[in-house]
């Protein structure tokens, strides 16, 4: 990290979290220090928060997915389809229950979280696939009464930007359900990884350069690369013209910072409705700064005052 960056103090509680882990050198152990790193800052379910988790089914099996409906939702509420992160290859419902419910919590919507197939075991298109099942499923009224299918937004973070992003764009393409919002949360666009931001953000304490490379080797692991299918790598897409108005969010300090900007950019010159936003010194994961510090708090409600604004 740059000597001259300033880094925002609620970042050093992720910061200690990490040093506290052990060393990890194989994909299982990776895993554990994830689902170990996120379940410190992994607070119990406000009082009324109603979850149960489902199976959607899928070609040849089923996709988990967990369905939080807060205590203030609308008889018949928006929806929101959460798409977590882990670069392609930790994370599951636990590791993003947070983050999900709190996204729940803050707009009174439901929130449907996705337990997509991982790599290097299931590379593209396995969690694309997934994603886009499920939001077929929730489109069709499979989540039931108290859902308003014709009010239907996508989020996600990391790795679940790249596969809400690309979701979008296979609904547009096929014809498929309409999708009312996007938020895309410090995403991972592309997997060239020679952008200015993988330079000069090449060691935080969020992401380094080195582990994108590793994560999109094994996402694409069978792909030519650099790879160009923009369900893949949507920076690569030729035409965003009717994607639904997006929400961009990018850390300042973050390997994936231009990743996000760029695609924020492209929309806006596509004639796509979108707000761009960039968290001043923090790092990628801020997320989960939100229930420890104000200002990563204000970063959260951003983008759900933005869900509200277009769905409520």
């Amino acid at each position: 990290m740059p000597d001259d960056v300033v880094l925002h103090p609620e970042m050093q509680i992720l910061i200690d979290i990490k040093k506290s882990l052990p060393p990890v050198t194989t994909i299982e152990e990776m895993r554990a220090a994830w689902d170990d790193y996120s379940s410190s800052t992994r607070e119990p379910y406000p009082d009324g928060m109603q979850v149960e988790d489902i199976q959607v089914p899928r070609s040849g099996g089923t996709v988990p997915v967990r369905v939080y409906r807060p205590a203030a939702a609308a008889e018949t509420a928006p929806v929101v389809l959460y798409i977590h992160g882990g670069g392609f290859m930790k994370g599951d419902l636990n590791s993003s229950d947070s983050v999900a419910w709190g996204l729940s919590q803050e707009t009174g919507m439901v929130v449907a979280s996705i337990d997509y197939r991982l790599a290097p075991e299931h590379p593209y298109p396995a969690a694309f696939d997934d994603c886009y099942t499920v939001l077929t499923h929730v489109a069709g009224g499979g989540l039931g009464d108290g859902v308003d299918t014709g009010r239907i937004a996508i989020c996600g973070d990391s790795a679940g930007g790249n596969l809400s992003a690309a979701v979008c764009l296979a609904a547009r393409d096929r014809n498929g359900p309409k999708i009312a919002v996007q938020v895309l949360i410090y995403p991972c666009l592309t997997d060239g990884c020679d952008t200015p931001a993988y330079g000069v953000h090449a060691e935080t304490p969020g992401l380094t350069a080195a582990s994108m490379h590793t994560y999109w080797d094994w996402y694409l692991a069978g792909q030519t690369r650099p790879c160009t299918d923009p369900y893949a790598v949507p920076l690569k897409a030729a035409d965003l013209t009717g994607l639904p108005p997006a929400f961009v969010h990018i850390a300042e300090i973050d390997p994936l910072a231009d990743d996000g900007r760029t695609y924020a950019d492209m929309l806006t010159a596509a004639g796509v409705e979108t707000q761009f936003r960039c968290a001043g010194g923090m790092i990628h994961g801020f997320l989960r700064c939100r229930l420890q510090g104000k200002d990563s708090a204000h970063e959260f409600a951003s983008f759900c005052d933005f869900l509200k604004s277009k769905l409520g």
